[in-house]
């Protein structure tokens, strides 16, 4: 059972993991040992709440397929445990920052002296353009 928050838990069954060969340096262990671990998530099937599904499936992460599956491929570690461990936690800082409540913003309007220094610096910058100009 992998923990969220104290009430949200995703059970093992729902996260597919596999292990692969990884990629780029390392020798021949890179070779002969599948240390890289490759974990698959199905939102629209799994267990979380119907609000946390809606935010993941609108995430623009490049994590996220077309099919809602969120895949995640570690292979930082040259140990296969500490590579599942690196995965487990990516998938769950991304749930819980879809957990989290987006912040709405509150339109506001620049200050009367923030609109007359925006003005001074256009006459000013005005000026100086009109100093480049050829002289007849």
């Amino acid at each position: 059972m992998l923990k969220i928050t104290s009430q949200i838990g995703i059970p093992d069954a729902e996260i597919e993991i596999s292990a692969i060969r990884a990629q780029g340096a390392g020798g021949q262990n890179v070779n002969k040992v599948s240390s890289a671990i490759h974990l698959r998530f199905d939102i629209r099937a799994s267990s979380l709440p119907a609000i946390c599904k809606q935010r993941l499936l609108r995430l623009k992460d490049r994590r996220l397929s077309k099919d809602g599956v969120i895949i995640i491929k570690a292979q930082q570690y040259r140990s296969q445990e500490m590579n599942r461990e690196e995965a487990l936690q990516r998938l769950r800082s991304m749930i819980q920052e879809a957990l989290s409540r987006p912040k709405k913003r509150i339109p506001t309007k620049p200050t009367r002296a923030s609109r007359e220094r925006r003005l001074e610096r256009k006459i000013k910058h005005g000026r100086t353009k009109a100093l480049r100009a050829r002289v007849y």
